[in-house]
């Protein structure tokens, strides 16, 4: 695959033999360290040579993160995995982070047990226990993270057990605790080829029983509320009723009779009288009478398409769900009393879940969590992108920064609030961005191989531009504004001259010189001088002014950079480790102060150093949180928090620097 056409960056997780050390050249003043055998030549300042010994060791830096804010959600292809808990938390998931929400307060807290994607969710009947599964990962050396459920304290965040590690196949579907008989039992659903049916006593980590559930996708599985050893699981061309007999779990299939027989049984609950009721991709809800497993009502048209979701409320009524994007609320005897529609931008239902005086929490497939109430009402708690996630930029004197997606969404979010300022929908997918000096306006480049420059107040469109013919992967604005330099895939960069507060733009030309996709792009603290890293480990030099490529290194060896986010530079060589693939690390950053940088990698990892990383293997801290491809990195203005986006996970997390 030719990584330099895709957005996403994939690794192997090293090269093929051992790796050369680096080596120090002290006559001609350069630093050489080999990228998948490949050799890279880094000049150092001239004052740094002399003292300057390879074996030298770094000390870890005294600052460490610690995550303050999780945004978004994951709905868009997760079920049942937003609950309202009695310490007035919500509890969901987003990338491999567990999240408690406090509703009144705003306040988040996070649990960081898992090592990649959080695909499933169960709380348990005490209402304080919450078991979440994963799937399948891999490590830093290659090594294999097996899909598994964590069952931890929602009050503590500490890890209680650690259920099926090994046994599960690509990862966990869903899971759900017993509700009679004090909760002791766990069912999970493994997502292999054949979809096997586990069951657990969680609190010995020792698995009871298991049986092939089957050969399609399974989207719920629920226990009976008062019978310990029945279970009932639903799919694609399925609803099945499970009875646990000791170590023997055995099924009977669903019988639809008369009725009609959907493609895919959706959603499912058990309610406290013991009834099951499904909802369907007919729109239909069943209701399956107590112990057995034939209808004995039928409601059918009850959405226009699928029911997503249903959930029973502490009353007795219950609420459905629909990819109509309409709710519609029933009473204890399961008739109609109400029905409400989620405004079209927000998304359709996801997740239904129970609130107090009234409300309750829909989870959307636009990844978002909203608050809604009986007269109708719904207001956004949790929003977030719904596609790959790439672009990132950090207002210079605002609590606020920005992302983009492919979901071709751009959102500036506050960070103070945790909230977003605007969402704003364009017309291609996004890749990347940047705040002009003045802070008024931001200029965001396109897979569509175009940029864009957007009114930070109004979000009016101010100017659009074609830049070759493959994506943009990176803007940067010089120091003073007066420039703005667009980093392709089509390996060349154009610059433009900016004016007016960056509304007017005008092109200077274009650098060549670049043999692949450029990823990285710093200015010199002077504006004169343009760095630039690509796809193929090079790291070149440029005057803007003219789109001249700088050959003479005596010219550029001193420069001081306003920005440092070039992976390959003798600042920054020691943050590759032994045998790296030269795409493992997608993006770095040094702060403000220039005593510190981070990076995002392949592996899901956030990781803090000291700045400059100079030295081979220069130690970090390092952090997880991401899943797969951590795709971007920046400090915050003041350099409080750190700011990081997944690629695939969708997610974006705020670490404070403490």
């Amino acid at each position: 695959m030719d990584k330099g056409k895709k957005s996403s960056r994939t690794s192997d997780g090293g090269g093929a033999s051992k790796a050369k050390e680096p080596t120090f050249n002290k006559e001609d003043g350069y630093v050489r360290m080999y990228l998948r055998g490949r050799p890279i030549t880094m000049f150092m300042p001239q004052d740094a040579v002399e003292g300057y010994k390879i074996g030298a060791k770094l000390e870890l830096p005294a600052e460490k993160l610690s995550l303050e804010w999780a945004y978004g959600y994951r709905g868009k292809d997760c079920r049942a995995n937003v609950e309202l808990l009695p310490s007035g938390e919500l509890v969901f998931f987003v990338a491999a982070v567990g999240v408690l929400q406090h509703v009144e307060s705003g306040v988040q807290r996070h649990y960081l047990g898992h090592d990649d994607d959080i695909k499933c969710m169960a709380v348990h009947p005490d209402k304080v226990i919450v078991a979440t599964g994963q799937v399948v990962g891999k490590s830093k050396d290659g090594k294999v993270l097996p899909a598994h459920v964590r069952v931890w304290s929602s009050a503590s965040l500490e890890t209680l057990h650690l259920i099926g590690g090994g046994v599960f196949d690509r990862g966990v579907l869903c899971i759900s605790f017993s509700r009679a008989g004090g909760g002791g039992l766990l069912c999970a659903v493994d997502d292999g080829n054949e979809k096997m049916i586990s069951v657990w006593n969680w609190k010995k980590e020792t698995k009871v029983t298991d049986s092939k559930c089957s050969n399609e996708v399974v989207y719920s599985a629920d226990f009976h509320p008062k019978e310990e050893n029945v279970i009932v699981t639903c799919g694609k061309n399925n609803i099945n009723f499970w009875a646990l007999d000791g170590r023997n779990l055995s099924k009977k299939q669903g019988i639809f009779e008369k009725h009609e027989k959907p493609k895919h049984v959706l959603c499912l609950i058990y309610l406290d009288n013991g009834d099951a009721v499904s909802g369907d991709s007919s729109g239909n809800i069943y209701v399956w009478g107590k112990g057995g497993y034939r209808i004995t009502r039928a409601i059918t048209g009850v959405h226009a398409s699928g029911v997503m979701a249903l959930c029973e409320r502490a009353d007795g009524t219950f609420i459905s769900g629909g990819r109509d994007g309409h709710v519609v609320f029933w009473d204890s005897k399961m008739e109609k009393t109400g029905e409400s529609r989620i405004p079209k931008d927000l998304g359709t239902v996801r997740s239904l879940a129970d609130g107090a005086d009234g409300s309750f929490w829909v989870g959307t497939t636009e990844n978002g969590i909203l608050q809604g109430s009986a007269h109708g009402e719904f207001s956004p708690v949790v929003q977030g992108h719904t596609d790959e996630l790439w672009g990132l930029a950090v207002h210079q004197n605002q609590d606020a920064f920005l992302t983009c997606a492919q979901d071709k969404q751009a959102i500036l979010w506050n960070s103070a609030t945790h909230r977003p300022t605007w969402i704003k929908t364009l017309k291609d997918p996004l890749q990347s961005a940047d705040f002009h000096p003045s802070g008024k306006v931001v200029a965001i480049g396109t897979q569509a191989a175009s940029w864009l420059v957007l009114d930070l107040k109004t979000q009016k469109e101010l100017h659009h531009e074609s830049a070759g013919n493959e994506q943009i992967a990176v803007m940067r604005y010089s120091p003073d504004g007066s420039h703005l330099a667009v980093g392709s895939n089509d390996n060349f960069i154009y610059v433009y001259s900016v004016s007016e507060e960056g509304h007017k733009y005008n092109a200077v030309g274009k650098c060549t010189g670049h043999s692949s996709f450029v990823t990285h792009l710093d200015w010199s603290t002077n504006g004169e001088f343009l760095m630039s890293n690509s796809g193929d480990y090079e790291t070149l030099y440029w005057t803007p002014a003219n789109c001249k490529q700088v050959t003479a290194m005596a010219t550029v060896r001193d420069v001081e950079w306003a920005t440092m986010t070039c992976v390959l530079g003798f600042s920054t060589f020691g943050v590759w480790s032994e045998g790296a693939d030269g795409t493992d690390i997608n993006a770095l950053c040094r702060s403000g102060s220039g005593k510190l940088c981070v990076l995002g990698d392949d592996f899901g990892k956030v990781r803090l150093f000291r700045f400059p990383a100079s030295q081979p293997k220069a130690p970090s801290h390092a952090y997880g949180g991401h899943c797969s491809h951590v795709t971007n990195v920046a400090f915050s203005s003041d350099d409080s928090f750190v700011f990081t986006t997944g690629g695939k996970d969708m997610g974006v997390l705020q670490w404070r620097v403490q």
